[in-house]
């Protein structure tokens, strides 16, 4: 832990008043307040205190004040805090099933993405953390990633083949670019703006908020809109906490969550037609190339996951019109 001892974050986790029974849950995570996200969190927090009529209150720990988000999720285990939200990449370490969101074209679009996350099979998978002591209150959109090149733009799938890439450092991630006969790179995102300005990777893959941020534009002018993967966040309440808490207190944090998630829908929006705008005034080049030979190139990481103990979860979701 960066700062803060086990034992001192053990007491922030769920502090009742004596006098007056309200009840404050720490949420902890490792986003700036600037983040659309963020944003979306600071709406649960308005409206479970609105419902409540502030019996319960939330106390927000933001740009990973009490670790990054593998450490959060440790907390919310042993009780130490309340809440995370956390990559569902990240949950997928912790819930095996949550890697299925994960794959490369399991979504056809942001419309099936979140008819799949909205529906009765994100429904499931927020409740498959359980026995690891994490249910899932709700999924917050955090975009599609897709690729971004400095010296050629990927107008095709046959674009990619020949150009080192940067990824995160995550198997399913090196394997995608490898199919579509790129060169997988994976390396610290920190390092990347110097990697891209000196030619050591050609392009990298994120989302729209992101490449603008980083400010990667400056070096990479060319965006091209494939959307291989829409992984999103997820709001996350440890089991102890949430077994502490009566029926009544338990439906207004659903409840909270749910409008939280159609909140932040707006907040991602509005961050991406921003991003857009910066992209366009420093004269970066915008592509939409046809998604299928993507798709078709990549099938085979698709087949491998069907191998997979919830292989039935991804012909789920494959089969979501």
């Amino acid at each position: 832990m960066k700062i803060f001892s086990y034992a001192f974050i053990a007491l922030l986790c769920l502090s009742c008043s004596k006098t007056t029974q309200e009840k404050t849950l720490t949420l902890a995570h490792s986003l700036p307040i600037s983040h659309p996200v963020h944003k979306g969190i600071v709406v649960f927090q308005q409206e479970l205190k609105k419902l409540s009529k502030g019996k319960l209150d939330v106390k927000i720990y933001p740009d990973g004040q009490l670790g990054d988000e593998r450490e959060a999720l440790e907390l919310l285990q042993i009780g130490s805090i309340s809440m995370t939200k956390v990559s569902a990449a990240t949950m997928a370490n912790f819930v095996p099933e949550y890697g299925a969101v994960s794959i490369p074209y399991i979504f056809r679009d942001k419309e099936h993405c979140f008819k799949v996350l909205e529906g009765e099979i994100g429904k499931t998978l927020l409740q498959k953390g359980d026995d690891r002591w994490l249910r899932g209150l709700c999924f917050y959109d955090a975009g599609s990633r897709s690729f971004y090149t400095t010296s050629k733009p990927i107008e095709s799938a046959e674009d990619v083949k020949g150009l080192k890439i940067r990824v995160m450092n995550d198997p399913t991630a090196v394997k995608m670019v490898s199919a579509l006969g790129g060169s997988p790179t994976p390396m610290a995102y920190g390092e990347l703006y110097t990697a891209l300005q000196q030619g050591v990777v050609d392009g990298a893959e994120n989302n729209i908020p992101s490449f603008v941020t980083s400010r990667h534009f400056e070096v990479c002018k060319y965006y091209s809109y494939d959307e291989h993967t829409y992984i999103p966040d997820v709001l996350i309440m440890g089991t102890k906490t949430l077994n502490r808490l009566t029926n009544q207190e338990k439906e207004w944090v659903y409840s909270a969550a749910k409008t939280s998630a159609q909140a932040q829908k707006k907040f991602w929006e509005n961050s991406v037609n921003e991003g857009l705008k910066v992209l366009k005034e420093a004269g970066v080049q915008i592509y939409r190339p046809d998604k299928t030979p993507f798709r078709d190139q990549t099938k085979s990481i698709i087949e491998e996951f069907k191998n997979k103990s919830f292989g039935n979860l991804v012909e789920a979701i494959q089969n979501t019109k």
